[in-house]
């Protein structure tokens, strides 16, 4: 397989439904995540293009699927955060309508990387990704961002239980440590990535 250049990544466009997306061939990686988990920063990481996908102080700025190309079939995909922006609640409404769509129709999705705050893993939100996932047979990635916030211990600690609390599911469900403001863990992140692009 050709290797995967991230940092040539580029932003394709914003949908705000389905049918807006490209074609639906190739593979597709999702980021999706709690609105304060930090994915925009992880994409930006991974990508050494702190322009990439858009930072903002205020959580739940990404309202739209967010598509950026790595090459003629390989996408990375910024999904809408959920949870904590405060906008109105058909708006949100909206947002999980958009997230439940592309989750359980976009064929060329081949896994999901799954934002965390390593302070506070495993909302509601996030469990019932995992077994809307496990459900349908598609992998997942958890990502334990923010990992500088706490002691080595303490992070290590966390990364064991979410990996208890993950081993009940059939389908495969990893789990790491990750910083993007120290950049730790880029390399075991885009060698899943890698992995899921090379099938």
């Amino acid at each position: 397989m050709a290797r995967i250049n991230y940092e040539d990544a580029t932003f394709l466009l914003s949908a705000a439904r389905l049918a807006q997306l490209p074609e639906d061939v190739g593979i597709e990686v999702a980021f999706v995540g709690r609105s304060n988990a930090g994915k925009s920063s992880v994409l930006n990481q991974i990508t050494q293009n702190k322009k990439l996908a858009r930072v903002s102080k205020t959580p739940g700025r990404t309202q739209l699927i967010n598509v950026f190309v790595l090459d003629e079939k390989r996408r990375l995909i910024d999904l809408p955060g959920y949870g904590y922006a405060k906008v109105p609640q058909e708006v949100k409404a909206l947002w999980q309508q958009t997230l439940g769509d592309y989750l359980l129709q976009r064929n060329c999705l081949q896994g999901l990387i799954l934002v965390m705050d390593i302070r506070h893993p495993l909302t509601d939100f996030d469990q019932n990704l995992l077994a809307w996932a496990d459900e349908s047979n598609l992998a997942v990635h958890i990502l334990l961002n923010k990992a500088d916030k706490l002691a080595f211990g303490a992070s290590k600690n966390t990364l064991f239980e979410v990996r208890k609390f993950v081993e009940k599911y059939t389908t495969v469900v990893t789990c790491q440590c990750f910083s993007a403001l120290k950049s730790t863990g880029i390399k075991e992140l885009r060698d899943q990535l890698n992995d899921w692009y090379s099938l």
